[in-house]
C-alpha cells in the first residue's frame, strides 16, 4: 500500500471538519447555548444549579450536559454524590479559532 503526503493531509482535514461539525452539533440548540452561558459565568455547578437557572426538567438538563461533555464543550467530575460541570474554554476557544479559519477560507 502506497500512502502519500497529500491522502494524510485529506484525510487529517475530513478529520478536523467532522470533529468541528460535531462540536457545532452539540453547540445547536438553546437551551446547550443557555447551558454554557450559565456555567461560563460560574467557576462550576451542579447539575441542580443549571435546573434552578432554565425551566427545564433536571433529566433534560442531564441530558444536554451529557452532550455538552461528550462534545467536549463540558468538564465533568464527581463531587461526592453530586456531579460537576464547568466550561472547558480552551476548548470553546479552538472552537472559535477553527470557525474563524473555516470563514476566512470560504469569504
Amino acid at each position: 500500500m502506497n500512502i502519500s503526503l497529500q491522502d494524510d493531509t485529506v484525510r487529517s482535514a475530513s478529520a478536523d471538519a467532522t470533529a468541528l461539525a460535531a462540536k457545532l452539533a452539540a453547540l445547536a440548540h438553546p437551551a446547550r447555548i443557555e447551558i454554557l452561558s450559565h456555567l461560563a459565568a460560574h467557576r462550576s455547578c451542579c447539575c441542580g444549579q443549571v435546573v434552578k437557572r432554565l425551566d427545564l426538567a433536571q433529566s433534560t438538563v442531564s441530558q444536554h450536559l451529557k452532550i455538552l461533555v461528550a462534545a467536549g464543550l463540558v468538564r465533568f467530575e464527581a463531587d461526592g454524590q453530586r456531579s460537576r460541570y464547568a466550561v472547558d474554554r480552551e476548548e470553546l476557544t479552538a472552537i472559535s479559532g477553527a470557525l474563524a479559519t473555516f470563514t476566512k477560507s470560504c469569504c
